[in-house]
């Protein structure tokens, strides 16, 4: 399954981001992960088919009502295989 590396700026830390992306993602059916990064930004690394990771691309652009997105900027990456979608703390 293709693999994305998804990195969104703006305020997207405190205003559950991560919560809703796992709720998306599941929805969607894409397998993998999202976290915080220290500069503020949220990552996702997410499997799926092109269609289901479109899907949750094109939700990053809005996010959760509290967030404001500044940039998503999506990048392939190397297939990967994962067992749900988690949240890294």
């Amino acid at each position: 399954m293709p693999t994305w590396t998804i990195n969104i700026t703006g305020k997207v830390q405190g205003v559950f981001f991560r919560k809703h992306t796992q709720e998306q993602a599941l929805q969607a059916g894409v397998t993998g992960n999202v976290r915080n990064l220290p500069d503020g930004s949220v990552q996702i690394i997410a499997s799926g088919s092109e269609e289901q990771l479109q899907a949750l691309a094109t939700w990053c652009r809005t996010g959760p009502s509290r967030a404001r997105v500044e940039a998503v900027d999506i990048q392939p990456s190397d297939d990967q295989t994962f067992s749900g979608f988690t949240i890294e703390r």
